[in-house]
Order: structure tokens, then C-alpha cells, then sequence
């Protein structure tokens, strides 16, 4: 949060104002901004989301932030600005995230599910609706946009639950970080005025796993599977990129995560708890 500035006189709309103003599911999609580096592009971003009812605003190490350019871009929408979090990495951005959907200007070979952007995007509605309607706290969606030279890399990519790209001329698909932003919070605002019940959230009445509960699963089986000696703990990369893949294609529920995590554990207890102890593997934000 950022706290200690000056009120603004151009901040006129407000976040309560908006959310109270709009579907309650939509209060549950945050807009996640990785490495931006133009505190123009923050504003602007800031301003395409409030018009279309979105207010939340996660900041992954952005180089300028606060700032008072962003500030004068954003016009009416500071206030989703003065709400705004900034962390450190994108595995914090995405805490307590149910879906997360990245966006790429290409389809990458370490993505993991891939949709096309108004699946996507109704995939997010129903999701957020749903966990609204059934008053689930800590469980949200989340819209990942990269930096403005390159995207998101291939590791960020792949820890979002699925990709989508955003349909454009093939041969200039290049948008501005703003004009996608603008692009995908008015494809959301047009599929939360017609939901239905027949996205996956809605049909498959079980809670999807957390991103927090599917990092842990990832954390537990590289370091079974150090143990096993099936995976190299100095070059790890290349097969938990493939599994991030086949996993990330399913979308998994808690209960399946937890039943993984009891294979795992069952194993630990097979091959001993201090053959796991031994393998020292970094933590996923390392290995960048």
C-alpha cells in the first residue's frame, strides 16, 4: 500500500465507489504489472482499468514507483494508484491466486495451458463470480502483464496457470503495456455483463488448487525427486519446466494437490527423510 502522499485534486473516482458500482466478482481480479519501467505506462495502465471497473493493482520491482508522472496519467484513476501493492517478485504477486493468466504476445514452448483471450478471460469471470458468490476468502484471479521490451519470460509465463494472447495483425503484434491492459479489462467487463454457468469454476464444483498450494507441490517433488536421484539439483530447470507444462494444462483442485503431496510424502518416509534433507535446492525466485 502505498501510504504518506498528498492527495491529488484530478483523483475524483474512487475504489469503493467503483467495486460497489460494479459485479462483485470483478473486486476479485487483480492486475499485475511485472517489471514495468515507464511510470507512464503505469498510469495509463491504472486509468484503461477503473474505466472498465477494475481497481487493483499488484506492481512487481517496478523502476519507478511511486511517481508523480504516473500520477498525472492515471488522471481520475490515482485512487487505483494510492491502492496499488508493490512487491518483490511475481511469486508474491500471485499469492493466494486461484487462476492467474498471463499474457504473451506469442505462444511459448514452456507455457503451460494456452486459451484464446475470450476464453480466458471468461474462464476469470466465472472463477471470480463463482468464489464471490460463495464468499471464499484468499482465493482470486490474477492478469499478468510483462515488461514493455520483452513480455514475460518464460519463467514467469509458466507460473501463471495458463497464457493467453491477445488477437492482433501478425506481422506488428506489438501493443503498448497500456493498450493491452485496455484490451483485456474490456473483454472482462464484456463477459462479466453475460456470464453464465457453464465456465470450469461453476462446472467443476471443486476448489481449484491455490498458486501457493501448487509452488508448494512443485518445492516438495524437486526435492523428493533429488532425492530419488531422478532429478540433477544443479540443473533442475529443464524437467520442472516440462512438469510445470503437463500440470499447468490440467488446472489442479486442492484435493489433487494433496494427494500428490501424499505420494511425495509417503515416498520421503520410503527413501528416508534425511536422503530429502540432503539435496539443498534453491527456492524457484533463485533460479532466475
Amino acid at each position: 500500500m502505498i501510504e504518506d502522499r498528498p492527495p491529488y485534486p484530478h483523483a475524483r473516482a474512487s475504489v469503493a465507489g467503483t467495486v460497489a458500482a460494479n459485479a462483485p466478482g470483478l473486486a476479485r481480479i487483480r492486475t499485475v504489472l511485472v517489471r514495468p519501467s515507464l511510470p507512464a505506462n503505469i498510469g495509463a495502465a491504472a486509468r484503461a482499468l477503473m474505466t472498465m471497473g477494475l481497481t487493483r493493482v499488484v506492481l512487481v520491482a517496478p523502476a519507478r514507483f511511486p511517481d508523480a508522472e504516473a500520477m498525472a496519467v492515471a488522471s481520475g484513476a490515482a485512487a487505483v494508484l494510492d491502492a496499488a501493492r508493490v512487491v518483490a517478485t511475481l511469486d508474491e504477486a500471485l499469492a493466494g491466486t486461484e487462476l492467474s493468466i498471463g499474457l504473451s504476445a506469442r505462444p511459448r514452448r514452456f507455457a503451460g495451458r494456452t486459451a484464446t483471450l475470450t476464453d480466458a478471460v471468461r474462464e476469470a469471470v466465472n472463477t471470480a463470480a463463482a468464489r464471490a458468490d460463495a464468499a471464499a476468502a484468499g482465493a482470486e484471479v490474477a492478469l499478468v502483464f510483462g515488461t514493455e521490451t520483452s513480455g514475460l519470460s518464460n519463467d514467469e509465463l509458466s507460473r501463471c496457470t495458463l497464457a493467453a494472447t491477445i488477437p492482433a495483425n501478425a506481422e506488428y503484434p506489438s501493443l503498448n503495456l497500456a493498450a493491452a491492459v485496455q484490451v483485456v479489462a474490456w473483454e472482462i467487463r464484456r463477459a462479466a455483463g453475460m456470464r453464465g454457468d457453464d465456465g470450469p469454476a461453476s462446472r467443476r464444483g471443486f476448489a481449484a488448487a491455490t498458486h501457493d498450494e501448487v509452488e508448494a507441490l512443485y518445492a516438495h517433488a524437486q526435492r523428493t525427486l533429488g532425492a530419488l536421484e531422478f532429478l540433477d539439483a544443479r540443473r533442475p530447470r529443464r524437467l520442472f519446466q516440462r512438469l510445470r507444462r503437463l500440470f499447468g494444462r490440467t488446472r489442479l483442485e486442492r484435493e489433487e494437490v494433496n494427494i500428490l503431496r501424499g505420494i511425495l510424502a509417503r515416498v520421503d518416509e520410503r527413501i528416508g527423510a534425511s536422503g530429502a534433507a540432503r539435496i539443498a535446492v534453491p527456492p524457484p525466485e533463485a533460479k532466475r
